[in-house]
C-alpha cells in the first residue's frame, strides 16, 4: 500500500468518524443527555487523551508548551471562542435540525475564513472564490426554505445555531494558527480542550446529571468521543501528514456526506431532493476553495 493511498484511506475514515460522532450527539440529547453536559464530557476525555498522547511524543516540546507565558492569551482565546463555542454550538444545532443539517451548514465555515483573509489581507476575490460564496449562499437559502421565500423549511433556531456553528468553526481554525506553527497541534488542541472542559465543571451540569447509561448510550458516546473525537482526530493528523493539508481538508469533506447517511440510517431523519440541492451547492463552494489551493500549493512545488 502507497504512502500517498494509505494517507488518503485514514483521512477519509475519518471524515466518516467525524460524521458518526455528530449522529452519536443527536441520539444522545434524545435520550436525556443536554448539548451542554456532552460537551463538557467531551473536552475532559478528548483534552485528557489528546495532553496523553502529546506528553508520549514528545515531553521536552509538551512542557515546553506549557512554560511558555506568551502563548497563554492566545491559548485561552482558543480553548474558549474556538474549541468550546465550535463544540457547543455544534450540538446544540443538532439538537435543533439533525446532525446531517447541522454539519453540512457548518460546512459554510471555509467561505468564511476566505471573506476574512480577503479583508485581513485586503485582496479581492477571484471569480472562483465568488462563485463558492454564492454557492454555499445559494445552498443555504435552500437547506433553510426549501425555495418558499415565506417560510422556513427548518426552525430559525436551527439555522441560527447552525450559521452560529459555522463562526465558530471559523474561529477554531484561525485562532490557533501561529500556536500551532510553533508548538504542533496535539498539545495547542489537548490542552485547549480540557482547560475549558475542566472550568465547565460545576455550571455544565455534569455533576448532578443521573442520566440513563444503557448500553445504547455508551455506544453513542464511544461514537461521540473516541470515534469522533480522539480517534478520528489523530487519524486524520496522519493522514494529512502523509497527503497535505489542503488534500486532507478535501477528503475529509466527506463528513457531511456521511452524517446525512448515518443521520438517515439511525435516526431516521428524512431528507428531501432540493436539501441535497442544497448540500451540494454547499460542497461544491467548499471544494472550490480546496481545489484552489491545491492547485496553487502544485505550482509552487509544494506537492
Amino acid at each position: 500500500m502507497s504512502t500517498s493511498f494509505k494517507g488518503t484511506l485514514m483521512t477519509v475514515i475519518a471524515g466518516i468518524a467525524w460524521g458518526l460522532s455528530g449522529v452519536s450527539g443527536q441520539y444522545l440529547m434524545g435520550h436525556g443527555f443536554s448539548a451542554l453536559i456532552l460537551t463538557n464530557i467531551r473536552l475532559l476525555i478528548s483534552g485528557a487523551v489528546l495532553i496523553l498522547f502529546a506528553y508520549l511524543s514528545n515531553k521536552e516540546n509538551f512542557f515546553a508548551f506549557l512554560k511558555d507565558k506568551s502563548s497563554y492569551i492566545s491559548l485561552i482565546l482558543f480553548a474558549f471562542l474556538g474549541l468550546l463555542l465550535t463544540q457547543l454550538t455544534y450540538l446544540i444545532a443538532i439538537a435543533e435540525t439533525n446532525a446531517g443539517t447541522a454539519t453540512v451548514l457548518q460546512y459554510v465555515c471555509p467561505v468564511g475564513v476566505l471573506a476574512y483573509t480577503c479583508i485581513k489581507d485586503r485582496v479581492g476575490p477571484t471569480v472562483s472564490e465568488i462563485a463558492s460564496m454564492l454557492l454555499a449562499i445559494g445552498g443555504t437559502f435552500l437547506i433553510a426554505t426549501h425555495g418558499q421565500l415565506n417560510q422556513l423549511a427548518i426552525t430559525p433556531k436551527g439555522l441560527g445555531w447552525g450559521l452560529f456553528s459555522a463562526f465558530a468553526y471559523a474561529l477554531y481554525i484561525i485562532l490557533p494558527l501561529n500556536l500551532i506553527k510553533k508548538w504542533g497541534s496535539m498539545p495547542v488542541i489537548g490542552v485547549g480542550m480540557l482547560l475549558p472542559g475542566i472550568l465547565m465543571v460545576p455550571f455544565s451540569g455534569l455533576v448532578s446529571f443521573q442520566g440513563h447509561y444503557s448500553s445504547d448510550n455508551l455506544l453513542a458516546l464511544f461514537g461521540l468521543i473516541v470515534l469522533g473525537t480522539i480517534f478520528a482526530y489523530t487519524v486524520f493528523l496522519k493522514g494529512t501528514s502523509m497527503v497535505g493539508a489542503v488534500k486532507g481538508s478535501l477528503l475529509a469533506s466527506i463528513e457531511p456526506i456521511s452524517a446525512v447517511f448515518f443521520a438517515y440510517m439511525i435516526m431516521n431523519d428524512q431528507f428531501y431532493a432540493i436539501d441535497f440541492i442544497g448540500m451540494g451547492m454547499i460542497l461544491l463552494a467548499v471544494l472550490l476553495i480546496s481545489l484552489k489551493d491545491l492547485i496553487i500549493q502544485k505550482e509552487k512545488g509544494i506537492l
